[in-house]
């Protein structure tokens, strides 16, 4: 796993040297501490930090093919290399290394941007072509490792984060109103934006080519997601299933570094874990984090499980401090990212990594086989709206009467009251509304009147809305889990845990992710998944025996922090310290005022506004940081 960083460029004022290089590449370390290299070419310069995985002696990178016409700089893992190797063998091709890197580069050789679709792994990684003096860039199918990019008739210029592009003076640092509104929207800001004007993220599964002075972005994966097999049993659907995952969890045992898994003690993780110990001829290192609030405490789950498949599993206490993450976290992340549980993923890849190099993850499982509530729900409003409008009113005020005394139940409230007065909407939108963090209306309430008009005619729901068109043809559920895979799993998800581990040098591999997994899962019917209110039925019943039958049956626990306490107790100060600061005020984008409502219907106790104030508070520290420097 690694970092790259690059340019090239058609007019040679606009070249980059290689101290310019070494400064992109040094904001890298913590993805690569191991090795650095460069390429300085009459166009182009490329730039790699290294952390060694496989083929430790001879592994730097960047590499060549045999007569120097392809340089590639490479981040990721290809699982399937070594078949690709003996191929590339028998055709002729001389290798120096036993990377994967060099891999790719004759693949390239023999099949140009074609051979993408070849590779089952997570990459992001750029090609130069001396020959036809041309960059190419591309990105692994579901977005596990990043890309981003600024282009000019003149110049591109890559890396692996924003942080490497933005070292340049002549790159500008411009913030993108339409990625604030998404941010606010989502917490995360969605592809193909960054946070800055200009500069763009690669869409997973796509590639780029440059020359000339000019940008052409093609896709080279784009699966039917429209595409449903109704004719194999379940027990056929159970047995392919069972063959793939454990085909995709061997090919992430290679490593020639200590390897782990994390154990959160929920489905996805523990069959993950048992299919590693059941291929391993030894005890697999499994990690958890635990929270002393008993609330976000999986740690009995994790210790159940791991008795039950005999691994060697280490669990860490800890309890976050806000105050001294928040600063690494903005830095790390480059752009606002709101998503809190990026503090335990933070805390948790720390912490492996004092053991191990590389740890296999549970991560799509929920995404794949229906394990979010809000699949549940979204079967459940169906059914609601149907109901004549006074009888949902009176449903909604039953349910909240019904609920026990918490400290959710006022969220909970105002997620309810917002679905039912949208149950009768077309059903997609009622997907929609349970993604959004600030609604429009919410949103329209808080900014200023200029930053208002300048966002006139801007929809952030249009990133979802479109990508829900390309599975339209499902059933309500399988759209919003398929819409999910593409946009939540990548920009957040992928993200979170890409930026938390690399932050410590960590390698993450979520064997769920494999493509041949993720195909098989989008062609399976819903009622294998979810029925009668049971979540990831088929992996349940195909994977028991990993699974013990409290396991089985337990609901899903977010991996989350207290915000509400935070920001009600610890935290409150600071929070009104920071958005009350004449600072935010003057940026022009919000309403003073209603920052403070907010702060005050929140610390009342009156309204749950954690995630809200938690996004301005993010995004407030990291113009203070990126903006203001």
């Amino acid at each position: 796993m690694c970092g790259i960083a690059g340019a090239a460029w058609t007019d040679p004022a606009r070249a980059v040297d290689e101290q310019t290089l070494v400064r992109m590449t040094s904001q890298l370390v913590h993805r690569g501490p191991d090795q650095s290299g460069t390429y300085l070419g009459d166009r182009v310069a490329l730039g790699h930090r290294r952390l060694s995985i496989i083929g430790l002696a001879d592994g730097r990178q960047p590499i060549a093919n045999e007569d120097g016409s392809l340089i590639i700089v490479f981040n990721g893992e290809i699982y399937n290399y070594l078949g690709l190797r003996t191929r590339l063998l028998e055709g002729g091709h001389r290798f120096r290394t036993n990377t994967d890197t060099e891999v790719i580069v004759h693949l390239f050789e023999d099949l140009g941007t074609e051979c993408f679709a070849q590779l089952n792994g997570m990459f992001s990684l750029a090609i130069w072509d001396t020959t036809r003096q041309r960059l190419v860039l591309a990105r692994d199918r579901l977005g596990k490792k990043p890309l981003v990019y600024y282009s000019t008739r003149d110049r591109i210029v890559f890396a692996s984060e924003l942080k490497a592009i933005v070292e340049l003076d002549d790159v500008p640092r411009r913030l993108a109103p339409r990625a604030i509104d998404a941010y606010l929207t989502y917490l995360y800001v969605p592809h193909p934006m960054t946070i800055f004007e200009g500069i763009s993220k690669l869409e997973p599964g796509c590639f780029a080519t440059w020359s000339g002075g000019e940008l052409r972005v093609a896709r080279y994966w784009n699966p039917d997601l429209n595409e449903e097999d109704r004719t194999a049993s379940e027990g056929e659907w159970s047995e392919r299933l069972a063959e793939l995952l454990k085909d995709a969890v061997r090919l992430r045992l290679q490593s020639e570094v200590p390897l782990g898994a994390f154990l959160s003690g929920g489905i996805d993780s523990s069959i993950v874990a048992g299919l590693m110990q059941e291929l391993s001829s030894s005890p697999v290192r499994t990690f958890s984090i635990g929270s002393p609030i008993k609330e976000f405490d999986e740690t009995d789950y994790a210790r159940s499980v791991a008795r039950h498949l005999g691994v060697e599993h280490r669990e860490f206490i800890v309890a976050p401090d806000a105050l001294e993450i928040l600063p690494q976290l903005v830095w790390h992340y480059d752009e606002p990212f709101a998503d809190s549980s990026a503090i335990p993923t933070w805390y948790v890849s720390k912490l492996t990594r004092e053991h191990v190099t590389v740890a296999l993850t549970g991560d799509g499982g929920d995404e794949l086989f229906a394990g979010y509530d809000r699949y549940k729900a979204l079967r459940v409003a169906q059914a609601v709206g149907r109901l004549p409008q006074f009888v949902r009113r009176a449903l909604g005020s039953a349910v909240w009467q019904g609920l026990p005394g918490s400290p959710y139940r006022k969220s909970f409230l105002r997620r309810l009251k917002r679905f039912l007065a949208v149950v009768d909407q077309p059903p997609h939108e009622l997907y929609l509304t349970m993604l959004t963090t600030f609604a429009a209306t919410e949103r329209i309430a808080l900014y200023s009147d200029d930053f208002a008009n300048g966002l006139a005619g801007n929809d952030p729901l249009e990133f979802v809305r479109g990508t829900m068109e390309q599975s339209s043809r499902r059933d309500l559920v399988t759209s919003a889990m398929l819409t999910d895979l593409k946009t939540y799993l990548v920009c957040d998800l992928m993200t979170k845990v890409d930026i938390a581990s690399m932050a410590h040098s960590l390698e993450c591999r979520q064997p769920f992710l494999d493509y041949r997994v993720v195909e098989l899962a989008a062609r399976m019917p819903l009622r294998f998944k979810l029925r009668r209110g049971r979540t990831k039925r088929i992996l349940v019943d195909t994977f028991e025996r990993y699974l013990p039958r409290e396991v089985q049956r337990r609901s899903k626990m977010g991996f989350g922090v207290p915000l509400i306490h935070w920001l009600r107790g610890p935290l409150a100060g600071f929070a009104r310290d920071v958005l009350e600061d004449p600072r935010c005020a003057q940026r022009g984008m919000f309403s003073a005022r209603r920052v403070t409502t907010m702060l005050d219907e929140h610390i009342g106790g009156h309204q749950d506004h954690s995630a809200r104030l938690w996004a301005l508070l993010v995004l407030e520290l990291w113009q203070r940081r990126w903006v203001d420097r």
